[in-house]
């Protein structure tokens, strides 16, 4: 049975000075080319995570808010051009004709 080196048993949560990597031996992930472009880690809170268990589930609820949040700019933005068209001929109206 091996003793556990002194350094690595006194700080158990520190990582060792030096890590020595052989990178002659490194190969590309296999996996890279499905997931390019495709997804997006986000982490979330727990509360949020026992709410929303799958990544479904998550999806579903962000993209109805994506869909609230464009009916609501653009009924506010139809809103403010008619605004705007009224104050326009409420302002011509009142120019005195010379």
């Amino acid at each position: 049975m091996r003793k556990p080196s002194r350094a690595l048993s006194e700080g158990s949560d520190d990582l060792p000075p030096e890590y020595r990597f052989d990178y002659s031996k490194a190969r590309p992930n296999p996996y890279a080319a499905r997931l390019k472009g495709k997804a997006v880690a986000v982490v979330l809170d727990a509360e949020v995570a026992v709410a929303f268990p799958t990544s479904q589930s998550v999806n579903t609820a962000l993209r109805a808010v994506m869909v609230a949040r464009r009916s609501k700019r653009r009924s506010g933005a139809a809103s403010r051009r008619s605004n705007n068209k009224l104050q326009l001929r409420s302002a011509r109206a009142k120019k005195p004709r010379r």
